[in-house]
């Protein structure tokens, strides 16, 4: 189960969560045996981030993901991922941080893989 936080400073409406959440799923698909069906989302806004000591609107997304996954897919999710952020939030680039944690052991439905 593909797990994805974000953090941000915008205050998120609904409908910005529906439709960034959306377009998440669809995205899932960039990365060899992920995709929507199995995905959890995690909005949380209204976040106070400080980036060289200045207040900045941004955000930091972590992708926790089962087993490993290779790089150019990776790499394609990253960037699909911000030009998301940049277009329904308003946010630069230069302000958004995204983590991928791979993870070779994972509790789902009851049971530890």
């Amino acid at each position: 189960m593909p797990y994805i936080a974000i953090n941000t400073t915008v205050n998120l409406s609904d409908s910005q969560k529906d439709k960034i959440k959306s377009e998440l799923g669809r995205l899932m698909d960039i990365i060899p045996t992920k995709s929507e069906a199995q995905l959890l989302v995690d909005f949380s806004g209204s976040h106070t981030f400080y980036k060289a000591g200045v207040k900045t609107d941004g955000a930091f997304i972590d992708l926790r993901i089962f087993h490993r996954a290779d790089l150019e897919p990776k790499k394609k999710y990253t960037a699909e991922v911000f030009s998301l952020l940049i277009r329904e939030l308003g946010l630069k680039k230069e302000n958004m941080y995204l983590n991928i944690s791979e993870f070779e052991n994972w509790g789902s439905n009851g049971q530890f893989n």
